[in-house]
């Protein structure tokens, strides 16, 4: 019998910047979310504030696990984290090319942002597991 493949496990080196990654792709997986927040402005509070931009800064320029998720495994990621954030990217980015600085309720609307939150449903899964 075959050892069962161990993932590495690393050590995350900031994890409060992580915690803003797992925020970002907690709501690019919840389209619920996103037209209660981004579209209604329903906030759950007066100080609270979301929107789509913010979470695409946090993941390709504050974090910088996108385009790139390997270079983030330790400061932010977990090895087996990589692949998935990675699809992400592959769907998020050239959405972002084509449509730029258009409003929130056209990337919601594009055909293609189903493939958006599915990515990043499975990107907050695995990395939901290293949170437990």
């Amino acid at each position: 019998m075959a050892p069962v493949a161990n993932v590495e496990q690393s050590v995350i080196r900031y994890p409060g910047m992580r915690q803003q990654v797992l925020s970002a792709i907690d709501a690019l997986a919840d389209p619920e979310y996103q037209q209660r927040v981004w579209i209604r402005r329903e906030l759950p509070h007066p100080d609270y504030y979301d929107e789509l931009d913010l979470n695409v800064h946090i993941l390709f320029d504050d974090a910088q696990v996108l385009p790139d998720p390997a270079s983030a495994v330790g400061v932010l990621l977990h090895p087996d984290e990589v692949e998935p954030l990675g699809a992400l990217g592959t769907v998020l980015d050239p959405l972002i090319d084509e449509l730029d600085d258009q409003p929130d309720a056209v990337y919601l609307g594009h055909p293609r942002w189903g493939e958006v939150v599915r990515a990043a449903e499975a990107a907050r899964s695995v990395m939901r597991a290293h949170e437990s």
